[in-house]
């Protein structure tokens, strides 16, 4: 299993007290390069899919986008900006945006190397798709006894 490159790696895993919105950018920075400017589109894409999307910071340095459950997470790779989402394989990709983990039950990912574009208006309708079947599986209120 690959592990995420981290350009400096305390700082990847110890968060100070600060917001994950705060660690992302964070992170956005620190790596520097084709990722962080990679990271910081597609994180601006989600947003614009999702204004009430929120930010976590987990699994000891990972950024992931939440609304009712995880629609995605965000690691950096030497090669590769991952976006794997929780819920992938119960999603329609009539784009194929989904290039990699095609094979598991669950989950899908997105891998974009150096230099590929980014077909937006497919990635928000899929971050859509991933908020609405999240939204579909809550739990309905418990009703309260008079």
């Amino acid at each position: 299993m690959k592990k995420a490159v981290t350009a400096n790696t305390s700082s990847a895993t110890k968060t100070d007290g600060a917001s994950p919105s705060k660690l992302i950018d964070g992170r956005i920075k620190e790596l520097g390069d084709w990722r962080g400017e990679m990271l910081g589109r597609i994180r601006g894409l989600i947003k614009q899919a999702d204004p009430e999307v929120v930010e976590e910071w987990k699994w000891r340095g990972v950024p992931v986008w939440e609304h009712d459950g995880i629609i995605c997470t965000g690691e950096t790779y030497k090669a590769v900006v991952k976006l794997t989402f929780a819920k992938g394989a119960a999603l329609d990709d009539p784009a194929g945006l989904f290039n990699s983990s095609l094979d598991g039950n669950v989950r899908r990912a997105i891998d974009i190397r150096e230099g590929e574009k980014i077909n937006e208006k497919a990635l928000k309708a899929l971050m859509r798709a991933a908020v609405e079947l999240n939204g579909s599986k809550k739990k309905p209120a418990k009703k309260r006894s008079t």
